[in-house]
């Protein structure tokens, strides 16, 4: 690490920005989210940086001025022109100020790092002025995962602090602060009940006791398997858990974005082995919540399309726990994605139809009669082993063997596979490719399909 970063206090602290362009107007708006005096040097300003000089946000000096870097702890030089940065740093470091020379790494005694800012909480990225197109993209991620709300809590947490070290022993506040910024404090501020999280802070203050945690269960879909396709309320509710009860089909990689003192607990059922049938994960997930633990049931997928949801709800409310799902990206829509394949297509097919080529033992099939209408996209679940019955049930059913068939096995992983069939080839084109489950069946029946085989009928 050849930098070091850290935070200065710049209340009151002078910042000369030395140009009159883009660049320094960027560099003008970090600064104005801090209390720093700012110094503008330069002519013709850019039309913001005169819009702050106009408004004595700023103060220009048109010419360097003996007084320009006086008592400045930091420049950003910016005049496009090498022979006049050189000699502007060598100004400003002689009164004292460290500088960064906009564009120039090797001028730099400091670099701008990139910047996520929820006042007042900071993250600031910095990449040693090697790859700032890598810092910027590294903010985005940040960006998504911190809550808008974060730094609102952080602000009255810290209204509150003298409070909790005058009222709370030395040995309960970190547990104090671990309940307020992961129990129902943060969770009621994120919501938008500001005066309910301080009310609950207050309170709990007033009693010098924490309320017993009450438990908690999110169905949370992990998604088709790529982990930058979950939901932000998705990793907020895995950054929340305390115990997580995940299947096969969800990546490693997924389970990263976890706390790391979650607890992390296997559940997945193999195809034909029953070491976790479903009654044993409904009770498990709801002693842990009976246990006051904040617990997420991780699914592969969306937790409501053939993800055992409505048995875990079931059992959630029957021991009056509180469980919600968080809805995640399902494999179809990652499958149409990955092959550039619209599940609906105006003109050819309006209606979308999901179904599964397994059921419940002794179950009938789905009737799949009512699947094969013309102008009809159809994703089928777990339907690999069934290829061979789901394609001779929809060409009984009227569907033609011409209608075009995808196989994408694994979608959005580094797994993924992709094979390309009609009907009438689906099962052999299966069993010739070696496609494994998981995999999407994806026909489509088109209109335009099922009009020429009418008009072919007729014709014949």
């Amino acid at each position: 690490m050849k930098n070091f970063p850290m935070f200065l206090r710049m209340d009151g602290r002078r910042v000369v920005i030395c140009g009159s362009g883009a660049e320094a107007a960027r560099k003008a708006r970090l600064i104005l989210k801090t209390e720093a005096e700012i110094v503008i040097l330069g002519r013709d300003l850019d039309p913001e940086l005169a819009g702050l000089a106009a408004s004595g946000r700023a103060v220009q000096h048109e010419e360097l001025r003996p007084d320009t870097f006086e008592g400045a702890v930091l420049a950003f030089v910016a005049t496009g022109c090498e022979a006049t940065d050189a000699a502007l740093k060598a100004g400003a470091r002689k009164a004292g100020a460290v500088v960064n020379v906009i564009d120039r790494p090797e001028m730099c005694d400091a670099f701008t790092p990139s910047i996520v800012d929820r006042d007042p909480v900071v993250v600031a990225i910095g990449t040693e002025g090697t790859a700032p197109v890598l810092g910027r993209a590294i903010r985005s991620e940040v960006e998504q995962m911190l809550s808008p709300r974060v730094g609102g809590f952080a602000a009255l947490a810290g209204r509150l602090r003298d409070a909790v070290a005058e009222r709370v022993p030395h040995h309960g506040r970190r547990a104090f602060w671990q309940w307020a910024f992961w129990g129902a404090p943060f969770q009621a501020h994120e919501a938008g009940r500001e005066s309910a999280a301080a009310d609950m802070l207050k309170a709990a203050l007033e009693t010098g006791e924490l309320p017993e945690s009450e438990g908690h269960i999110s169905l949370v879909g992990a998604g088709p398997g790529a982990r930058d396709l979950l939901t932000l309320r998705a990793v907020r509710r895995l950054q929340e858990a305390d115990v997580i009860f995940y299947d096969r089909l969800v990546d490693p990689e997924v389970l990263e974005l976890a706390r790391r003192d979650a607890d992390r607990i296997y559940v997945g059922k193999e195809v034909g082995q029953h070491a976790w049938p479903q009654q044993k994960i409904d009770r498990v997930i709801v002693a842990e919540a009976l246990k006051g633990r904040r617990v997420v049931r991780l699914k592969s997928g969306d937790p409501s399309i053939f993800g055992r949801a409505s048995e875990e709800i079931a059992a959630a409310r029957a021991a009056g726990i509180e469980v919600e799902i968080v809805p995640g990206i399902t494999a179809a829509s990652a499958a149409a994605a990955s092959i550039m394949v619209p599940l609906t297509e105006r003109g050819e097919t309006d209606s979308f139809a999901v179904t599964t080529g397994v059921c419940r033992p002794g179950d009938a099939n789905p009737d799949r009669s009512l699947l094969a209408r013309p102008g009809t996209s159809l994703a089928i679940y777990m339907g690999v082993e069934k290829a061979a019955e789901i394609q001779a049930d929809l060409i009984a059913a009227g569907a033609p063997a011409a209608c075009p068939v995808d196989i994408v096995s694994n979608a959005s992983t580094a797994r993924e596979r992709h094979a390309a069939a009609t009907l009438g080839t689906l099962a052999e084109t299966i069993r010739r490719e070696k496609l494994p489950s998981p995999a999407i069946l994806f026909l489509r029946h088109p209109k335009s399909l099922a009009a020429a085989d009418a008009q072919a009928i007729r014709a014949a």
